[in-house]
């Protein structure tokens, strides 16, 4: 039996949670550690002062929009390659892998070259506009934004190879490119800000240097391991292919997008509620609190991508039983641990936020903030399980409401509406996520109970596709 076959026999006959929890522990070692690139970024700027946190965090949407498009390319055809080959279609799998990877590495440098070409207007749409915040801080973000665009072909080139692998069953070589990169990302910050004395730009460069790096790492990862190989001669960028990457993709896109625009509207919101001398520290405490709260929430994600090519693979050989069993446990596991997690958040919400600024300012707003959404986090394990089933399976509608749903449908309206209608309007801003949250939760259960209804006609009838 050759090694692809014997993966297959693996992944559609061993048990469901014993599989999930092999998979699940490096992918979720690999959110954890690479959503430190952020969280190091953030630490040591903080070190700089509440002008330079602020316009690393006037910039985060640049990282966000980056890794939207990468995961749109990564799940997009990772989706695919998983179901071809619990279909033992390695061809096409393979004709799909090099067609998501070569896509993202020209859109990468799409971005690099329009980013650097339109700087002064997207750095104003960002928010870096005098009329707003300090000039300190514009000129802090300008530094960050230009330096940090260099990285984003192998942002984009990673993320795809990342989510490949895993979808593969190759989670601890995807592992290891991602950790290696935080680790040398962690040390270059210090250098680069402190030793060369390059400050917010040196962060930047840390982040793209180790991008890079990582990327190296990957590559290197799918010739070493028995992943499917990128060749350029199965770049096959046809409708057929294309159909399937948006299909796939399409949720985590827009997911990540609306992200992107959440993030700016709360800047906005944030700015706008505050007197003029605390809108900086207004935007440093969001953007401290939005990187630590995605790094708890990044645990759960990758508990999630363990499931992933477990459910990938038995979908595409009709195991819905196996499918089923595995989307239930991700859930229960998810509730209890964001549970853990958001009240060790809530208790410890002031250390927690003056570990990456001291300003009493920063501390008092973050601290309301992040306690505000540690009370809705636990809802999330119900949403990101949904999401992720029926965006592995090619449920593109339903992945896509559940996508946009959160960040875009209805944390937005909350953070532009609720500081016009509470008093103090901060208030409106520090309660927008945890609302959008529960709307969210309360669309992603009527369909958790429709398609657990529709496993249990299949099992019963194996004509019957959930």
């Amino acid at each position: 039996m050759d090694a692809k076959q014997d993966k297959l026999t693996r992944m559609t006959t061993q048990p469901v949670k014993k599989l999930i929890l092999r998979l699940a522990g490096p992918t979720i070692a690999s959110m954890l550690i690479s959503s430190l690139y952020n969280m190091a970024d953030t630490f040591f700027v903080g070190r700089i002062g509440t002008f330079a946190t602020a316009g690393v965090g006037l910039i985060f949407p640049l990282m966000t929009v980056m890794q939207a498009f990468g995961f749109f390319f990564g799940q997009g055809s990772g989706n695919y390659v998983s179901r071809a080959l619990g279909a033992n279609k390695t061809e096409d799998a393979e004709k799909m892998a090099a067609t998501g990877f070569f896509c993202a590495l020209m859109m990468g440098g799409l971005i690099l070259g329009l980013g650097q070409l339109f700087a002064t207007p997207v750095l104003r749409i960002l928010g870096a506009d005098t009329a707003k915040v300090a000039a300190e801080t514009v000129g802090h973000a300008r530094a960050y934004y230009t330096t940090l665009l260099f990285g984003a072909p192998f942002v984009l080139a990673s993320c795809v190879l990342n989510n490949q692998m895993r979808f593969q069953g190759n989670a601890f070589f995807s592992m290891i490119g991602l950790v290696s990169g935080a680790i040398l990302n962690i040390g270059l910050d210090p250098l680069f800000i402190f030793v060369f004395r390059m400050g917010v730009m040196g962060a930047a460069a840390a982040t793209a240097i180790s991008q890079a790096f990582s990327f190296c790492v990957l590559y290197i990862g799918t010739l070493r391991s028995d992943s499917l190989k990128i060749h350029i001669r199965n770049l096959t960028p046809n409708g057929h292919y294309l159909k399937n990457i948006v299909a796939g993709g399409l949720p985590s896109l827009l997911r990540q997008g609306l992200g992107s625009v959440a993030t700016l509207c709360l800047n906005a919101a944030a700015a706008a509620a505050v007197p003029l001398n605390e809108a900086d520290a207004a935007i440093a405490a969001f953007s401290v609190v939005s990187r630590v709260m995605f790094f708890t929430f990044s645990a759960l994600l990758g508990f999630g991508q363990g499931f992933q090519p477990v459910c990938g693979f038995n979908w595409g050989a009709r195991k819905f039983d196996r499918v089923r069993e595995g989307y239930l446990f991700c859930m229960k596991v998810g509730v209890t641990a964001l549970l853990m997690i958001s009240t060790c958040t809530f208790i410890f919400a002031e250390p927690i936020v003056s570990l990456f600024r001291d300003d009493p300012d920063v501390v008092r707003m973050g601290a309301i903030a992040m306690r505000c959404q540690s009370c809705s986090l636990p809802l999330m394990a119900v949403v990101a399980s949904s999401n992720m089933l029926f965006q592995t399976t090619g449920k593109a509608v339903r992945a896509t409401i559940l996508a946009i749903a959160r960040q875009g449908v209805t944390f937005i309206p909350c953070v532009l509406l609720l500081p016009k209608l509470i008093d103090p309007a901060i208030w409106g801003v520090y309660l927008a996520q945890p609302i959008a949250d529960l709307i969210t939760f309360l669309t992603a259960l009527p369909m958790a109970v429709h398609i657990l209804r529709r496993f249990r006609m299949a099992v019963e009838d194996e004509s019957i596709t959930p």
